[in-house]
């Protein structure tokens, strides 16, 4: 993708990128001169957690491409800006998948739904949306919040074609959701606290998967669906760091918080027991180095703190990318 730096950046377990290179093949993590051919590309689009707004990170959206099928997962703050800068084209991007519909989530979900139709991208192909019970019922909302501008463009002024602004919405429950051109995704149900239903996803292509958790706090149901996998996506939360800068919360809003998510130490376990070739954090809480320092208690091996626009080539061997900067 145009904006993202084409070297790769070797990962090595216990010390985030300083071993040595000759360490690299038994990691399974290579550089790009040394890889096979990719069988699946997974962009992290937006890595932030919560509502809050981040100027460096943006809310929690990843671009999966396996073969011909690029798939959405979340739809966070300003996807469409992240999209564009990885060098998508916006048009081919109509296939959306959703964890649970907190609003940093979701909120992007008009934006792209509206902009690539009614643009120069001119999407042709209908918005397909998967997600827990209430995603039906939040597209149809979304489609009669803006039946104003859908009606001026679509048969009044620029007329564009009825197919791209189209929905097709689907509730979904825990299985496979998804399976098109060798490309099966299988939803599966995580621990949220009183969020419920909240969802992980597994995505399978030409023997090669991504497992991404959604939030969840410490759940079995996601290691077993995790096993096997090649790259473990992983929400986290620094818990202490979180109490020590509340805002204007209460302490009992923290904790609430805090008992929703996976705290450092038990992400470690996660990993531990799956035994990914690669854990890369996203939608976490905490500055890098506390977050590596607190899992590493439980957990020694490959592992990555996500970044906004941080790619990994999946095949044999996994090649991480970092966005040019």
């Amino acid at each position: 993708m145009k904006s993202v730096a084409t070297a790769a950046i070797v990962l090595i377990a216990g010390i985030l990128g300083s071993l040595q290179l000759m360490n690299t093949a038994k990691q399974g993590i290579v550089l790009a001169s040394q890889a096979r051919p990719i069988t699946l590309k997974v962009t992290l689009l937006g890595t932030a957690a919560g509502p809050p707004v981040y100027l460096d990170r943006f809310g929690p959206a990843t671009l999966v491409e396996a073969g011909s099928q690029k798939l959405l997962f979340d739809c966070g703050r300003a996807v469409t800006i992240r999209l564009t800068q990885a060098g998508a084209n916006l048009a081919e991007i109509h296939k959306l998948f959703l964890t649970h519909l907190h609003s940093d989530h979701v909120i992007s979900i008009p934006d792209l739904f509206l902009t690539p139709w009614a643009s120069g991208a001119a999407r042709q192909k209908r918005f397909e949306v998967w997600g827990p019970a209430g995603t039906r019922d939040m597209m149809d909302h979304i489609q009669k919040a803006f039946a104003f501008d859908i009606h001026i463009r679509r048969d009044v002024d620029e007329k564009y074609g009825g197919e791209g602004i189209s929905v097709s919405s689907r509730d979904i429950v825990e299985g496979k959701v998804f399976d098109q051109d060798g490309v099966v995704v299988t939803a599966f149900v995580v621990d949220h606290g009183p969020v419920k239903p909240a969802l992980g996803y597994r995505v399978d292509f030409a023997g090669h998967s991504v497992l991404l958790s959604g939030d969840t706090r410490f759940s079995e149901n996601l290691i077993q669906h995790a096993q096997g996998v090649d790259l473990l996506i992983h929400e986290t939360i620094d818990a202490d760091a979180l109490r020590a800068n509340p805002g204007n919360r209460t302490r009992q809003q923290i904790e609430n918080i805090i008992a929703h998510h996976t705290t450092l130490q038990e992400a470690g376990q996660v990993f531990s027991r799956v035994k990914p070739k690669l854990a890369v954090y996203s939608h976490y809480l905490g500055k890098t180095e506390d977050l590596i320092a607190g899992t590493r208690k439980t957990y020694s091996g490959p592992l990555e703190v996500g970044e906004d626009l941080m790619s990994f080539d999946i095949g044999d061997r996994i090649e991480v990318h970092r966005a040019a900067r």
